[in-house]
């Protein structure tokens, strides 16, 4: 399981969320197999999305961020939900490119930047609410800040960071979101500013395993901070028979009756998990036709 923790400083003016993500993403890439530079992408978006969702109101209430930059990765999206769940996949796994010239992974190159982060919002209403900005760099966190300053007009800092060891297994990942609320004053504003500036790299505090009041401390030092509260975040893949089931009935008849004379034998395969369901198109044609 991961750590989440949310504070709020004294007088009420910021909002910070912060995560110990390790566990997630590194049941993400052994689900995955993802490449270095790729579980880096999906890590990062998994880390902004788990603390997106705590601005959910029920736990049934779900987040999905997709980011199509037009680099070889192609879609990368996680999906979030109230109860501290959630699950992602990038659309190719494994992508090989050199690093970026200061020696990171270049996230931004495999994700591209011609494109959109895309947040869909289903809070229980008729319909889902949704906001889409234009990609800034294509290394998420700098994508999700945009995406709040534009779609929701709220003054928001986001640091991602997945480190990956050489054998492709997940080090450390975790993060951090800071947010403005209505009244901050200009002078609580440029402190702020100076408390980020003065901050390492959060994977640098779990390197340290230091705890993740000390990032609440820091970033809001100054403010005498208050835990609102606490969370574990793990993935989980929410697919089930049923689930596939209902999705294939969805489907015409005629696109039914195709698969069951193609091969009766169907199998689909899960996106998020990578597990594999088999059923019989003859017993879903039947099911059609009763319904």
């Amino acid at each position: 399981m991961s750590n989440l923790i949310r504070g709020i400083s004294e007088n009420g003016g910021a909002v910070l969320c912060a995560i110990d993500s390790t566990a997630i993403v590194r049941e993400m890439e052994r689900v995955h197999k993802t490449s270095a530079v790729t579980s880096a992408a999906l890590g990062r978006l998994l880390t902004g999305a788990a603390m997106m969702a705590t601005y959910l109101k029920s736990e049934d209430n779900t987040l999905t961020v997709r980011v199509k930059g037009g680099g070889p990765a192609g879609t990368v999206l996680a999906v979030a939900n109230g109860r501290g769940e959630v699950k992602g996949y990038v659309e190719n796994p494994v992508v090989e490119i050199p690093p970026r010239a200061d020696g990171h992974l270049d996230v931004g190159g495999a994700v591209g930047c011609d494109g959109t982060l895309s947040v869909v919002q289903d809070i229980g209403m008729k319909e889902p609410y949704v906001g889409q900005v234009p990609l800034v760099s294509g290394e998420i966190a700098e994508d999700i800040t945009s995406y709040y300053a534009v779609s929701q007009q709220t003054p928001t800092v986001c640091a991602l960071g997945v480190l990956v060891n050489p054998d492709l297994s997940i080090r450390r990942a975790g993060g951090y979101m800071l947010q403005l609320l209505p009244g901050a004053t200009e002078e609580e504003i440029t402190r702020l500013e100076k408390n980020i500036a003065a901050m390492p790299a959060v994977t640098t505090f779990l390197e340290e395993e230091r705890p993740l009041t000390d990032i609440m401390e820091m970033v809001l030092d100054g403010f005498n901070p208050n835990i609102l509260d606490e969370q574990e975040v793990v993935y989980r893949c929410d697919c089930s028979k049923e689930r596939v089931e209902r999705a294939l009935l969805s489907m015409s008849r005629d696109e039914l009756q195709k698969l069951a004379d193609e091969d009766p034998n169907v199998e689909v395969c899960c996106q998020f998990c990578d597990k594999v369901w088999q059923l019989d198109a003859h017993e879903l044609l039947a099911e059609k036709d009763a319904q």
